[in-house]
This record gives C-alpha cells, sequence and structure tokens, in this order.
C-alpha cells in the first residue's frame, strides 16, 4: 500500500468527525439543508488541509448543483498521492432534523481511477453477509434468496432479518418478505450504514434489500470490500430526467448487474464514519460539560482491518 495513501486513511477521521459535530448541532431544530451545509463546510475546510490531491467522484452533486464537493472538484494541497473520494458529508439528513437515529458522515477512498463515477439516480441493490456472497442472484424470487442466506448463516427462515427502507415503492418486496416468514426492519434513511451491518455479527441485519440512492451504493461498496460481503446493484433511474442524467455520463445500459467490486477495484480502499446519531456502524456525538464525544469507524482494504475510535474533543 502508498505509505501516504495509507497515512490519509487516519487523517480523513479528523474530516469526518469535525463534519459529524457541526452536523449534531443542529439534531431536531427541523431545518435538514442547514445541518447538511455546516457538515459540508467542515468537511470541505478539512479536506482542503490535508497534503494530497483528491477529486470527488461522489459528492453533492454536479458543479451547477452544489458549489461544495460537487463532482469533479479538487480537494486537498495538491500533492502525491492521486485519490478518488466519494463523500456524502451527511447522510440521512431527515434524521438529524427531525432527532432519528442512524446518521453518519461518510468518506470512501481509493487511488485515482478505482472509484465508480455513478451519476447520481437510483439502484436496486442486495446486500448480504460474506457467507453469502457467492450464492445470491439480484434476480431471484426474494423468498429463495431469503432461504439461501438463511442456510449460508445456519438459522431459520423466521430468524432472518431483512432491512427495506420504508418507501412506498416497497410495498410488494415488504409484503415479499413477510410471506417468506423472515422479520422486516423497515428503516427511514441511511442504506450504507444498512448495508454494512449486514457484514457486522453483532448486528440484527442479514439482508439489505430495495431500491435506494446510487451514491450510497459506491460509498458502501468500499467498506463491502474489507468486510467480504456482497452488494449486488442494478441501475434503476425513476424517470426520463434521470435517464438523461445517466445518458449524459455515458450509461445507456441500465440492466447489468454490478458487483461491489466493480463500484470499488482494487485492494487500496479506505472507507471512513462518524456517528452523528447513533446506528448500526457507530453511536452518535455526545455533547460533555468540557468535551465532545465522537465515535468513528475506519476501514481499511490493503490492511484488512477495522478500526472503532472513541475521541474525546476538548471544548474548555
Amino acid at each position: 500500500m502508498n505509505s501516504s495513501l495509507h497515512r490519509l486513511s487516519l487523517e480523513f477521521v479528523r474530516v469526518t468527525e469535525l463534519a459529524a459535530i457541526e452536523a449534531a448541532k443542529w439534531i431536531g431544530r427541523g431545518d435538514g439543508k442547514a445541518a447538511d451545509k455546516a457538515a459540508v463546510d467542515a468537511m470541505r475546510t478539512a479536506l482542503n488541509q490535508i497534503a494530497f490531491s483528491g477529486e470527488i467522484v461522489i459528492g453533492e452533486g454536479a458543479k451547477d448543483e452544489s458549489h461544495e464537493l460537487y463532482v469533479g472538484e479538487k480537494v486537498g494541497n495538491g500533492n502525491a498521492p492521486e485519490v478518488d473520494i466519494a463523500v456524502d458529508p451527511l447522510e440521512c439528513t431527515d434524521s438529524v432534523a427531525y432527532g432519528r437515529t442512524n446518521a453518519i458522515t461518510v468518506i470512501a477512498t481509493g487511488p485515482k481511477g478505482t472509484l465508480y463515477k455513478a451519476a447520481d439516480s437510483y439502484m436496486q441493490k442486495l446486500a448480504v453477509p460474506p457467507s453469502a456472497k457467492n450464492i445470491v442472484d439480484l434476480d431471484a424470487p426474494v423468498k429463495d434468496t431469503i432461504q439461501k442466506v438463511a442456510k449460508a448463516l445456519g438459522k431459520d427462515i423466521s430468524e432472518i432479518t431483512v432491512a427495506i427502507l420504508d418507501r412506498e415503492r416497497h410495498e410488494k418486496l415488504k409484503n415479499e418478505v413477510r410471506s417468506a416468514g423472515a422479520r422486516l426492519q423497515l428503516f427511514t434513511d441511511g442504506d450504507v450504514a444498512m448495508a454494512l451491518a449486514t457484514c457486522l455479527p453483532e448486528s440484527p441485519v442479514d439482508i439489505l434489500m430495495g431500491t435506494g440512492g446510487s451514491s450510497e451504493a459506491v460509498l458502501a461498496a468500499s467498506a463491502m470490500r474489507t468486510f467480504g460481503g456482497e452488494l449486488l446493484v442494478r441501475w434503476k433511474p425513476k424517470d426520463e430526467k434521470h435517464i438523461a442524467r445517466l445518458n449524459a455520463a455515458g450509461i445507456t445500459k441500465f440492466d447489468d448487474i454490478l458487483k461491489a467490486e466493480d463500484l470499488a477495484k482494487g485492494d487500496d480502499l479506505t472507507f471512513t464514519a462518524t456517528g452523528v446519531l447513533t446506528g448500526p456502524l457507530a453511536k452518535g456525538v455526545v455533547f460533555g460539560k468540557n468535551h465532545i464525544t465522537t465515535h468513528t469507524i475506519v476501514i481499511s482494504s490493503k490492511s484488512n482491518t477495522t478500526r472503532f475510535i472513541k475521541t474525546k474533543h476538548k471544548t474548555s
């Protein structure tokens, strides 16, 4: 592994910590846009203080849609190494606005050319743990997938929990999970954390199914590569506007199934996420009398390590 890129994996902890702290100041205040802007500003400022040459490949949108952390923006001081960066300064904006669970700040990185440049749209997703990596099919009936994963995990179908984003478009999927005899865990936002939760032994989630954001798929894939699980995806643009956006990005085939290794290539990937509100990956920010406590997960594919970092930031 490039030693300087290895160094960055820990420097990014400071970036996500600062973004999480700023976002957490808006918890429950009903203003998701303000929370997101606070996280974006903090993340961008911190990234530009790091000695590297980064390019945002997954970010806040196109340049004409966002002034900060837009796709194609250069960050860092311009020195080597050259790095692809996927960011979500605040995943689960609404969760922060309304004081719900499972909000994080996220950065995924790899050497230049390793992260999939996904235009902003939707993807059908299936995430499973390592033991089920090579036995699932995105086109298989829901019941068959649940049965295969249950067998791989040594569980009864009734013990399998499937996480699904709570959206109207998933009504049929939810009914199919129930009909198969599995448990169902609905969540309001945050399928990056839920996808990765399938690979955490202490997590109740065994499978993630449904349609969600394409950006989140790339972020999750970078960590999935280290965890050894699988994330299968297929483009599902919701309307003509999304189709045009994908076509402009050179994506014209929507039937192809992509795997985690297609979204995040190579063996030199990092994933860093700090909790804003407690979820399956990390505890949320805690404001104490004289310090602020953050909890961060750092995943590195090259060293094949997962670190859980608890930091106390002195405030007085």
